[in-house]
């Protein structure tokens, strides 16, 4: 990559500089975790050509093309598309603009594939109100469990994913009159760093009071300052080190355990799918579940959970008086 940037072996220490304040900007243009999942990906379709004694590096289009095939009947649709997004950028990190994935055998293969395979991805339970405070009730009297209750209702009431649940800072949780402002300082749609603030305005219970759960949690912790979600011992010792994103969804998996549902209809986004899904049913303005949700006009993925929420609200065969 470096080669892409400036040509010449032997630079002035200043220019030094600037490749290396480049590179480190072209590091940043991708989430770590995009990062990750090229990084396997490109490593399976290197294995493959391997197999096949093909080249990956530049590979030919119908290379791709018999990857794709080969591994349709294992793979979703969704994930042989990532597959291509990560040939196509090893493709251009090695100098090579014109990415086999552009062809039009490649194309016309994946089309194919969505065709007869299909294109739908299994969508994992929205959690809505009844069964967030289901939830709530079951969470254990201690630390951990304090911390597991006060995780969920802000993730529920802020619709956040689960990166920006666990990159919360202490400093992004403001008291106001009507409840806390959250300021959410990374989303996955916007990798340029623009935050956006979220009111949680106190709720009607007690028991499943973001706010309140909140401020309790943080002062049983002791948390002063840094991340605001933190690993907590069996001996209910508090990590002085943030939660991993992953984290988020496997303590909601755990909460979710305790109450009796179905663990595995439930990822991290059950969450934010299921405040949006439950905010449609009570009529909110589609504008203002986008401003909390941080959702750009358009998204199909909050059209989707728009046609969950409405499913029964809006049905036109409510109408047939039958």
């Amino acid at each position: 990559m470096r080669d892409l940037v400036i040509s010449s072996k032997s630079l002035p220490t200043e220019l030094e500089v600037l490749v290396a304040k480049t590179l480190a900007y072209l590091d940043s243009a991708i989430s770590a975790a995009t990062a990750r999942g090229y990084q396997s990906d490109w490593a399976d379709f290197e294995a493959f050509a391997e197999s096949h004694t093909l080249r990956a590096l530049p590979a030919e289009p119908g290379t791709v093309a018999c990857y794709l095939a080969e591994r349709a009947g294992t793979l979703k649709a969704a994930t042989l598309s990532r597959r291509l997004s990560a040939i196509a950028s090893h493709h251009k990190k090695a100098g090579y603009i014109e990415s086999p994935t552009y062809s039009l055998l490649v194309r016309e293969t994946f089309k194919g594939i969505r065709r007869q395979h299909g294109t739908a991805q299994e969508q994992k339970r929205a959690l809505l109100s009844p069964e967030i405070r289901r939830i709530i009730k079951c969470c254990p009297d201690s630390l951990t469990g304090l911390r597991d209750k006060a995780l969920v209702l802000i993730s529920y009431a802020a619709a956040t994913r689960r990166s920006e649940t666990a990159a919360l800072q202490v400093e992004d949780v403001k008291e106001v009159p009507e409840g806390l402002v959250l300021t959410i300082r990374k989303s996955k749609t916007d990798q340029l760093g623009a935050s956006r603030k979220v009111g949680i305005p106190f709720g009607e219970d007690p028991a499943t009071c973001p706010v309140k759960t909140i401020l309790i949690y943080k002062d049983a912790a002791g948390i002063r300052e840094g991340s605001l979600f933190r690993g907590i011992d069996q001996k209910q010792r508090v990590s002085p080190s943030g939660l991993h994103p992953d984290s988020v969804g496997y303590i909601l998996k755990r909460c979710a355990a305790r109450a009796n549902m179905q663990v595995e209809e439930i990822a991290g986004h059950s969450l934010r799918s299921g405040f949006v899904t439950e905010a449609s049913r009570a009529n909110v303005p589609e504008y203002l579940i986008r401003r909390q949700s941080g959702h750009k006009p358009g998204s199909r993925v909050f059209d989707r959970y728009i046609r969950l929420g409405e499913m029964f609200t809006r049905n036109a065969a409510a109408g047939l008086g039958l």
